[in-house]
């Protein structure tokens, strides 16, 4: 890019100068100073609860930055309005999901025109007037922040279970309405996982998992209608901090799992779902590095592990009577390149999601050994399924996307072998699948290992190295990210931006071996990944150097954060998005709710000295260059417990120090958490303000849509 900067130099100038107030931190004989550690508030626990509760020092360096961040961006805002207007017209306001039959009754999520949040409702399933359970916009009206868990019905159908965070850091309410009336019982249970209610079969009790005071869900306990939360009983509480627990019902109704697990490492207890009174009983138990997850159909159960060696996963099934890892038997043998994501199954076949080469597949087994695959044909494209509600059933519910495809839901007849359309996404404005094209290839790292990237660009768009690109990615704890249809990118692509999305070791797009090559002692690799597939790009002429904005969110932002760090004179900007940026100070921080798990994903800086300095070598925070780095744009949560909000604050304060360049910006919403906000429309507003500094960082503030 040549020319004039996208931003006016003078106003970085102006930017916020946080206090420096020195923190020596030891460890391993070796002394640091963090000059900003100081906005890590004692309190931030209550910060969680409350955000009044927010010492005023650092309530002020927040405000501070949000009002340069406006000062930077202010003449953004015509474009971030039609951002906004773009994205929210590609959006069919009153649309349904496509609703899930359960016994005499079908049931859906559906939008009101205008309306921010779901309403979820219910009708008979063979014709009949619909039924509000729950109306969403009614009950957040007035709420700075609103955001609904689960909604779970009773198995009777006669009440519903809900899940309502009022403050973004994720401690849930749950709620017990009776359908018939419509009113609230007294019953109400505080602390609660978002994951809500897992009802008895009876349906006259659920069970639930409570977070503790440091945000950790350690607490299996079940509630019975009628009765004071106080009187719960705890079913199973987990003794270790790298353990979490969470709990769920097979598929046949019949059981509920209860599930202790880490990033290496599981343990199934499981009881009667008629019988919430039963001790749990152990599966198998936890061994390190030996995954384990459960279902039920019949006499057996059906495990879905990585026993033995089964990198990529396998399927065995044990009779109830016996479940220990002793009896295991191979339902589905481990097939190593092939990875076995989840599985269902239900009374007369098993579904399978898989993935090889990057690309998802469903499979459809008898329990004969007889299965067939359902093909699709694009480069790229994304899959899913829904296991419903019912377990007698010969009809699974799938949807099928690509970058340039509208989701297109189906019900298949696994009897008949028919596929029955029965939804397709609406884009209210107008889509041409014919005026996009979606490529993948693979990357050449450095040690030999070949990156997917997926892209989407216009058929009209020049692949002579003018184009404009942004390079997003994710790069840990194993996830996938799919090549799925998202409107809120075809503003960008429609103004002529290629939109890339790496898939770097880290993730599992080329399945779990590509997960372990980019964690621990390997995490490096996930980052020249990144760079590669950048640098790749250029070379194809789908970009060039500093024409590319990177964009990262969580471990996302902590991706985009070590690759700048490693080449800041690649890339035309940056967005961190709730970046995990203050890796070495976090990691060595056992008091932060996700920290103790993480040690399985990152290692332990606390305990190995090894660890330490690698983490050191890469934590974003900890080496920034002293050299010119593009326009950088961080976003953080205050009521954020899974990427706290000082991080970024650091981050950026010490970019300021550090580097020059830019300008470094922060916008911190101080009534979110992790995800922002849960309103469809305020969402796209914190979208738009995230494209619309890409744009100008790009020099394409002023491009028209095509």
């Amino acid at each position: 890019m040549t020319g004039n900067p996208p931003f006016d130099p003078a106003l970085t100038k102006s930017a916020p100068k946080v206090e420096k107030r020195p923190v020596e931190i030891t460890q391993h004989g070796e002394t640091r100073t963090d000059n900003y550690q100081w906005l890590r508030v004692e309190n931030w626990q209550d910060v969680l609860r409350d955000p009044v509760a927010l010492a005023p020092d650092v309530r002020k360096v927040l405000e501070d930055e949000n009002a340069y961040y406006k000062a930077v961006t202010d003449d953004l805002a015509p474009l971030r309005k039609k951002l906004f207007e773009e994205m929210r017209a590609r959006i069919k306001e009153d649309d349904a999901s496509a609703p899930l039959p359960d016994g005499s009754w079908r049931y859906w999520r559906e939008f009101r025109t205008g309306g921010d949040y779901p309403s979820f409702v219910r009708a008979p399933r063979d014709g009949g007037p619909s039924v509000m359970l729950y109306d969403g916009d009614a009950e957040g009206a007035g709420e700075s922040f609103f955001s609904i868990g689960d909604v779970a019905h009773s198995p009777d159908h006669a009440r519903i279970a809900y899940a309502v965070d009022r403050v973004g850091s994720e401690y849930y309410t749950i709620r017990v309405r009776d359908i018939a009336s419509g009113e609230d019982l007294p019953d109400i249970v505080e602390n609660a996982d978002g994951d809500g209610a897992v009802w008895s079969a009876q349906g006259d009790a659920f069970c639930y998992v409570e977070r503790d005071d440091n945000q950790r869900p350690k607490r299996i306990k079940r509630h019975i209608i009628g009765e004071n939360a106080s009187a719960d009983a705890i079913l199973y509480e987990e003794s270790e901090d790298d353990f979490f627990l969470s709990v769920s019902k097979s598929q046949s109704g019949a059981f509920i799992f209860i599930v202790s697990s880490n990033a290496t490492t599981s343990e199934v207890r499981f009881l009667p779902a008629d019988d919430l009174n039963a001790p749990p009983r152990l599966m198998a138990p936890r061994e390190n590095g030996l995954e384990y997850y459960a279902e039920h159909r019949g006499s057996e159960f059906y495990i879905h592990t990585n026993a033995d060696g089964a990198v990529d996963f396998k399927i065995m099934e044990t009779a109830i009577s016996a479940p220990g890892r002793e009896n295991w038997r191979a339902w589905l043998a481990h097939r190593p390149g092939v990875y076995v994501e989840t599985f269902t199954p239900y009374k007369d076949f098993m579904v399978r999601l898989e993935k090889s080469d990057a690309l998802p597949r469903l499979v459809i087994a008898g329990y004969d050994g007889e299965e067939h695959t359902l093909d699709f044909d694009e480069a790229a494209y994304s899959l899913g399924y829904s296991p419903g509600f019912e377990f007698d059933t010969a009809i699974v519910r799938f949807t099928y996307e690509s970058p340039s495809t509208p989701e297109e839901t189906y019900d298949y007849n696994i009897r008949t072998r028919q596929r029955d359309l029965i939804k397709v996404q609406e884009v209210p404005s107008g889509h041409d699948k014919a005026r996009y094209v979606v490529e993948r290839f693979k990357a050449m790292t450095p040690d030999g290992a070949l990156a997917p990237v997926t892209l989407l660009r216009l058929k009209s768009t020049p692949i002579d190295g003018t184009a404009p690109l942004i390079l997003y990615g994710y790069g840990s704890y194993g996830i996938s990210i799919p090549a799925d249809f998202s409107t809120n990118i075809l503003p960008l692509v429609d103004r002529g931006v290629i939109w890339a999305t790496a898939h770097p070791r880290g993730g599992a797009a080329l399945g779990r071996q590509w997960y372990l090559d980019g964690k621990l002692d390997k995490k490096k690799n996930t980052f020249t990944d990144f760079n590669a597939i950048a640098e790749t790009l250029i070379e194809k002429g789908y970009t060039s150097k500093k024409r590319i904005v990177t964009y990262g969110g969580s471990a996302g932002g902590l991706l985009v954060g070590a690759t700048v760090n490693l080449r800041p004179d690649l890339f035309a900007g940056v967005i961190g998005a709730v970046p995990f940026v203050d890796v070495l100070n976090t990691i060595s921080d056992g008091d932060l709710p996700l920290t103790p798990p993480e040690w399985e994903e990152w290692g332990s800086p606390i305990t190995d000295e090894d660890v330490y300095r690698y983490i050191k070598s890469y934590s974003p925070y900890e080496n920034i260059q002293a050299a010119r780095y593009p326009p950088i744009m961080a976003t953080g949560g205050l009521t954020d417990y899974r990427v706290t909000y000082w991080e970024m604050a650091k981050w950026i304060a010490r970019l300021r120090d550090d580097a020059h360049g830019g300008p470094f910006v922060l916008r911190m919403i101080m009534d979110a958490g992790h995800g922002g906000s849960a309103a469809r429309f305020e969402r796209l507003e914190e979208r738009a303000h995230l494209y619309a500094f890409a744009l100008k960082a790009l020099g394409a503030a002023e491009t028209e849509p095509a």
